[in-house]
């Protein structure tokens, strides 16, 4: 699969305008919906999706924020991941989110603040409410537990975050060494999507590259990311800074 997405996919985006990042990574994949129902919903004026286990109607509740590099995907294109989590026990919600570079930094993250609270009012303080992300996904989970602790709003009980985007500035170490063996992303697709993104923001704040900020008082935080991948730093590092 790798090597396939290497040959196809890759060469695509290499080539990135938004039209194509949107085409290629933002088109639904198949998802088995067995033991799930789906529902559309606002939550907190933000639109999205409820994907939820037929048989456990007072399941903890996941927010989960979908990747695709601020530009790109939505609740429908990440149902396989959220499908599969609502399976595994949780009432999952997926902001449609606000995506640049129509709506940049931060409207992404007002929209999860937004949503997370509204949430958080709806559930109240029994319910436990679980924060995941991958990609852009995961750095947008990261920058609303930061704006949560620095406002003193309750934090989610844990967070999980896969092959997080947590570092808009680098431009060394496996964004480099990797570019090859990644199997969907090199190096030259991060400066459009940067610049997409920020409008203009410093890639330095801590809300847009977590990786830079001061990471104490965030709840446990499990990060998974694959040996090839591109963001490998990203997530190795965070870690570091997290411990």
């Amino acid at each position: 699969m790798s090597a396939m997405l290497r040959r196809t996919v890759k060469p695509l985006l290499r080539r990135a305008d938004v039209r194509r990042v949107r085409m290629l990574l933002g088109n639904p994949h198949p998802a088995s919906l067995r033991g799930v129902a789906l529902g559309r919903d606002r939550v907190g004026g933000v639109a999205g999706e409820w994907v939820a286990p037929l048989y456990a109607p007072r399941a903890p509740v996941l927010l989960y924020l979908h990747g695709g590099g601020y530009v790109a995907c939505s609740p429908r294109s990440h149902r396989p991941i959220t499908a599969e989590l609502a399976r595994r026990g949780f009432r999952v919600f997926a902001p449609d989110y606000r995506l640049a570079p129509e709506a940049p930094f931060p409207a992404g993250l007002e929209d999860a603040l937004a949503v997370y609270r509204a949430l958080r009012a709806a559930e109240g303080d029994a319910t436990a409410i679980v924060l995941a992300g991958d990609s852009a996904g995961g750095g947008l989970a990261l920058a609303l537990m930061l704006a949560l602790r620095d406002a003193g709003d309750r934090l989610p009980s844990a967070a999980v975050l896969f092959s997080p985007l947590a570092d808009l500035v680098s431009q060394d170490g496996s964004r480099v060494t990797h570019a090859d063996r990644c199997a969907f992303f090199d190096g030259g697709i991060f400066a459009p999507v940067r610049d997409w993104y920020l409008n203009g923001a410093d890639a330095r704040n801590p809300l847009v590259s977590p990786v830079f900020a001061d990471l104490h008082g965030l709840p446990p935080l499990l990060v998974h990311v694959g040996r090839d991948e591109l963001l490998l730093d990203d997530s190795t590092r965070l870690v570091v800074r997290a411990r």
